[in-house]
């Protein structure tokens, strides 16, 4: 702690605004550029690696490793699981309403607490930005291919959460903490593959922490600023400012660890979900008579797309892999929120969580599509000209600002709300994500030193620029499926016979029902 108190004085004193800005007399580069360049470097080298082409079509799209391991492990975990995404959907909406919650259960939320956390972390700008850019660039078809993602992502959600929870652990604090590095290291340890466990948890750790600076950091501070500025040009030039506030707000909420972080979630996520449906749906009701023809456009285009979106497997693509990026299934960081649920069956909670891609891509991501669509606002459509600009330069959230600003004028000033609060509640869940990781990796008492490092990257998200950001981003979420997935392979069997005895059990009314 004292080196904290030692160092923070001179952080603080290089990031004043005053500091920042006046590099820019010291040399051509200043102080943002030179982020910029940092970020675009790691971002080319690790995307070597994470991106790398298994296939590549007659046309030149090419199929990247990450998006494929994430697809092929949704299915295996989908068929596994006996569709447990259609199954258990029903029950997964009883627990979440509370009828099989036990306040004597061990752990220090509710379910619907813990899919608060976690769909704070995926109902973001993923949501807008990232639809936005898959519709712009991949065509309708992508928005199909986005609602099948989410449908198989469901099982993958399902069986990392239900492992969250088996493997999780109370710390001397009295605190929970479970996920993905503690499943891998335990579970794969209890199948004598130590060794390949402890690699792929501290593998897993690491790309968390760069995730929550990256995805579920700078992008969103990044992206939401793009869409204020729309409503808010004075910040275009000023955008420390908003990194500065946005900082402040988030230190605040994130210093209460999980239990701050829940209530918070709580009561942000159905609030900015409302706002932004109804949205949504204001635009839709007003074209309802052209809802069946973009529903027809967004089949014919993802089975038979035109050359503008570069062919069948150019549009899957797209849709998967932004499908991947905002609902996070196969990851393993949701197992994080539910690991600290309570509950006396790992199942129960790994079946509420299932509800999480439901909600964010098959809802949330449809109706976002489906504006765009109607609106014309895509290659190819009639408004190609408007989104084109936002499309090249990765600026989803200003190009689904623009959508809404072409219906009703004042609309953006809504959105503009309605994107700060997203961004907001998926930075609060995402620093509980990389701060569980890096005390699992450095030891408890370092927390507050990720704390630090991760609200001075909130700030640093407001001067990077959004194509680094983006990328960076993607990179660092998706990557974490690789050490995740990998291990669930090896665990699923344990967790198709907990879920087969648990089924035996709500079949035979086993359970006490509480509402």
């Amino acid at each position: 702690m004292n080196a904290i108190r030692r160092f923070l004085p001179t952080l603080f004193a290089f990031l004043t605004p005053a500091t920042l800005f006046a590099q820019e007399a010291e040399g051509d580069q200043n102080f943002a550029t030179m982020v910029d360049g940092i970020a675009g470097w790691v971002v080319e080298k690790i995307g070597d690696a994470f991106f790398y082409p298994i296939y590549t079509t007659p046309d030149g799209t090419e199929i990247p490793l990450v998006v494929a391991w994430l697809v092929v492990g949704a299915i295996v975990f989908t068929c596994k699981m006996g569709f447990i995404n259609i199954r258990a959907f029903k029950h997964a909406i009883d627990i979440t309403r509370g009828k099989f919650d036990n306040p004597n259960d061990e752990g220090e939320v509710s379910h619907f607490q813990a899919l608060a956390s976690a769909l704070s972390a995926t109902v973001g700008l993923g949501n807008i930005a990232g639809v936005a850019i898959a519709v712009s660039l991949g065509g309708p078809g992508a928005i199909f291919w986005m609602v099948m993602a989410g449908f198989l992502g469901m099982s993958s959600k399902f069986v990392e959460c239900t492992l969250g929870q088996k493997y999780r652990e109370t710390r001397p604090d009295g605190h929970i903490m479970g996920g993905a590095m503690f499943y891998l290291s335990k579970g794969l340890k209890e199948r004598q593959m130590g060794g390949l466990g402890k690699f792929l948890a501290v593998s897993f750790a690491i790309i968390c922490i760069g995730a929550s600076f990256g995805g579920g950091n700078t992008f969103q501070v990044n992206q939401s600023l793009n869409a204020l500025q729309e409503t808010a040009p004075w910040l275009a030039d000023n955008r420390w400012v908003y990194g500065l506030i946005m900082a402040s707000l988030t230190g605040v909420v994130i210093i209460g660890g999980i239990k701050r972080i829940a209530q918070t979630a709580e009561k942000i996520v159905p609030l900015m979900c409302a706002i932004y449906v109804a949205s949504c749906l204001f635009i839709l009701l007003r074209h309802f008579g052209e809802i069946p023809t973009a529903f027809s456009k967004i089949f014919e285009s993802a089975f038979n797309p035109g050359a503008a979106w570069g062919g069948f497997i150019g549009v899957l693509v797209t849709g998967f892999k932004r499908a991947a990026f905002s609902n996070e299934a196969g990851v393993g960081s949701a197992a994080i929120a539910h690991s600290a649920a309570r509950t006396e069956y790992p199942v129960r909670e790994g079946i509420v969580a299932l509800l999480e891609p439901f909600i964010d891509t098959i809802v949330v991501c449809t109706i976002t599509g489906l504006v765009i669509v109607i609106t014309g606002h895509y290659e190819g459509g009639s408004m190609a000209e408007v989104a084109a600009p936002f499309a090249e330069a990765n600026n989803g959230a200003g190009l689904t600002s623009a959508v809404f600003a072409s219906e009703i004028a004042w609309f953006p000033y809504i959105l503009s709300g309605a994107v700060v609060l997203f961004a907001f509640s998926t930075m609060i869940s995402w620093s509980y994500y990389g701060e569980r990781c890096w005390a699992w990796l450095f030891g408890d008492g370092s927390s507050m030193l990720y704390r630090i490092i991760f609200v001075v990257m909130v700030f640093l998200g407001s001067i990077i620029t959004s194509k680094n950001v983006l990328d960076f981003g993607d990179l660092m979420i998706l990557g974490m499926a690789f050490p995740n997935v990998l291990g669930l392979y090896f665990l699923m069997g344990g967790v198709r016979r907990d879920l087969n005895s648990y089924m035996e059990k709500l079949k035979s009314g086993d359970f006490i029902e509480y509402k």
